[in-house]
């Protein structure tokens, strides 16, 4: 059987085929790899640099590549942060004819970490209670769409720095399954499996000396049940209100939007008495801040980035003379926005040098920047401005900060 690419873009088999696979990933050479940290996998995974793309390299049996393959592509087109799929490669023969098992390629996510390099030092519990938060929103995020994980463990999940707090990712979906709905029977299945398996891995960390001494592996391993279950609820309940009271629907909404939700359909009902309406979010989608930057300034980013450099934009607007809300002769919200990019955003993102930034993207930089200037105003007890919090940064910051912020190959 012949050599077989199947990807996603026309331009990837070129550069997928400069790679060995006449060769076990095992014994691929140093000079194609990229060191980046691996976490834990039942199949061998390698990181690879083909062209300009860092990608991963997972080798296993060629029916399940192509279904993690077409299910990554499937959450894709949904919306859930998942690994990107590039490509499938299957045909692989050694250099005596023998078969190698096929290999899913996926696109490297730039900024991430798995959870084990995250504890090479000990990690305060305030950070692995936001990990918990970043791995309940993408379950439920999962499940609203109808997606079965199988086996949520943080080992199959990346995270990205957002603003404070943690985006996670899903990584490996080779036990997953796509419903039209799940039952509350599946839903629970999974939340179970995801109790079990971060409460073992924990253990595992503890008994490595990598876990915090306060920190109980079983007590973390549940509180993943009571962050999803109370989100969840949040997002599908149904309210009752009294007839006329419309503006209850619209707090409610408002309140799902706060957590980075927004109501894609919904149902209002009135009783048959006409005392009561009750209303119940249909279709919940998650972005809410993501796609509100996007649509001013073309910024692609993390939820809470989005909501922190949205709340920066809105400051700075209401500075601006030709910043009239309601008027029709005053300068509309997405040509604001558009100066804000280019006269705030992007000028203050490039004063810090690429040689200190680390692993953060642009959006993380500027949060980090905001945060130092609130900082250094408390101390001050006035607005240093923007400007002297960079310079301050700069110089008293980032070169402390250059092993935690340390270059990822990928950057």
């Amino acid at each position: 059987m012949a050599l077989q690419i199947s990807a996603t873009n026309p331009e990837h088999p070129a550069l997928l085929l400069e790679l060995p696979w006449q060769l076990p990933l095992e014994e691929w050479p140093e000079e194609v790899l990229v060191p980046l940290p691996r976490g834990i996998s039942r199949h061998i995974v390698r990181y690879a640099r083909a062209g300009d793309e860092v990608i991963a390299v997972k080798e296993l049996a060629e029916r399940p590549a192509l279904r993690e393959y077409e299910l990554l592509r499937d959450l894709d087109r949904l919306g859930i942060p998942a690994v990107d799929p590039l490509a499938v490669v299957t045909g692989r023969l050694d250099a005596a004819g023998a078969p190698l098992e096929s290999v899913l390629v996926t696109r490297h996510l730039r900024g991430s970490q798995p959870y084990r390099s995250m504890f090479e030092t000990t990690m305060r519990p305030a950070t692995m209670h936001r990990l918990m938060d970043a791995l309940a929103v993408l379950l439920v995020r999962l499940h609203l769409a109808g997606f079965a994980w199988g086996d949520c463990s943080l080992s199959n999940t990346l995270f990205r720095r957002d603003a404070g707090a943690y985006a996670a990712y899903l990584v490996d979906a080779e036990t997953g399954d796509l419903h039209a709905q799940l039952s509350d029977g599946q839903r629970d299945y999974d939340l179970d499996l995801a109790r079990v398996n971060i409460s073992g891995e924990l253990l595992d960390l503890e008994a490595s000396g990598a876990l915090h001494p306060s920190v109980d592996p079983i007590e973390f391993g549940t509180e993943i049940c009571a962050r999803y279950q109370g989100l969840w609820q949040e997002l599908t309940r149904t309210s009752v209100y009294p007839a006329g009271k419309y503006h209850y629907i619209e707090r409610r909404i408002r309140r799902l939007n706060d957590l980075g939700f927004d109501v894609a359909e919904m149902q209002i009902e009135h009783a048959t008495h006409g005392d009561t309406v009750t209303f119940v979010p249909k279709v919940v989608d998650a972005g809410h801040h993501q796609r509100q930057l996007l649509r001013l300034t073309g910024l692609d980013t993390e939820e809470n980035q989005a909501r922190r450099l949205l709340n920066d934009l809105e400051s700075w607007m209401a500075t601006q003379d030709d910043y009239a809300p309601g008027d029709p002769l005053g300068a509309r919200p997405e040509v604001l926005a558009h100066r804000w990019v280019r006269d705030v955003f992007r000028p203050t993102v490039r004063a810090v040098p690429l040689d200190l930034r680390g692993s953060m993207d642009p959006a993380e930089i500027y949060h980090e920047l905001l945060e130092h200037r609130w900082y250094l105003s408390e101390q001050a007890q006035h607005d240093i401005g923007l400007d002297t919090a960079v310079e301050d940064y700069i110089s008293n910051i980032l070169p402390t900060a250059r092993e935690t912020l340390r270059p990822t190959v990928s950057d």
